[in-house]
């Protein structure tokens, strides 16, 4: 019986202590994502040094998918629909408070501020981005959507890629097996199509939203790797990406 609740005793420090330093790793996490951001930061400096052949990349997609939003109205006015109500940054956060307050109804506190943490610090980041680089959107003739603000990183493109990624993190551990496979091609399909329409509706050049995604990817790496981090020091063990940041969240219950 000593042994037994000295062993509990001790998990018990170990987890309060691996609590107290959960919100400093997330802080941190959120603080280094861009400078973490290798890839983000190598298209950077290609978009700021106008290198020649991302501009033709940019250029040529944009008068293509132009065109074609001009030769058919209809398909134009689906774009603008999923861009603007149902891919919508807007919607995709309420989505998300939602899910942290469920979580935190759920009691899971610490994957409830992941959730949180996340959605801000990749706001944050984007927006901060966006200004520091001040890039004008593309100007074409007889447009057929227009859009307030700077162009790069597209603020679409990243609130997609990580609020799609918080949405998979925290419910797979409650999908069964079998559909896991078709979250992940939704989301996939998800992201990339809310890029699509940015670029197809002439708001965006192509690579604002290469830097959307790869922005947004590194902003959730960051603070996954936080949450990880937390969980090897509370002594529980390695999560998959298969099945979520927390698979215990099926355990987790609201107390009665």
């Amino acid at each position: 019986m000593v042994v037994r609740a000295t062993t509990q005793l001790f998990r018990e420090r170990r987890r309060r202590a691996a609590d107290r330093t959960f919100g400093v790793r997330l802080l941190g996490a959120a603080a280094v994502a861009a400078l973490s951001a290798v890839p983000f930061a190598l298209l950077l400096v290609l978009v700021e040094g106008k290198w020649r052949p991302l501009r033709t990349v940019d250029a040529s997609a944009a008068g293509r998918l132009h065109h074609l939003a001009l030769d058919h109205p209809a398909w134009t006015s689906t774009l603008r629909f999923l861009s603007d109500w149902v891919w919508d940054p807007l919607t995709l956060r309420c989505v998300l408070a939602v899910l942290t307050a469920w979580l935190l109804w759920r009691r899971a506190w610490r994957l409830a501020a992941w959730a949180g943490v996340t959605a801000v610090a990749g706001g944050l980041t984007g927006l901060l981005v966006k200004t520091v680089v001040e890039r004008a959107r593309p100007s074409l003739e007889d447009p057929v959507a227009r859009a307030p603000g700077f162009s790069f990183p597209s603020g679409h493109a990243m609130t997609a890629t990580t609020s799609f990624a918080v949405l998979l993190l925290v419910l797979l551990p409650l999908v069964p097996r079998r559909g896991r496979a078709l979250c992940w091609a939704v989301a996939g399909l998800s992201v990339l199509g809310v890029g699509f329409t940015r670029v197809a509706l002439g708001v965006h050049w192509f690579s604002d939203v290469v830097g959307g995604w790869l922005l947004g990817l590194a902003v959730v790496a960051s603070t996954a790797w936080a949450f990880e981090a937390w969980r090897a020091d509370s002594g529980r063990r390695r999560s998959e990406m298969t099945e979520g940041l927390e698979p215990e969240l099926t355990e987790t219950a609201p107390e009665r």
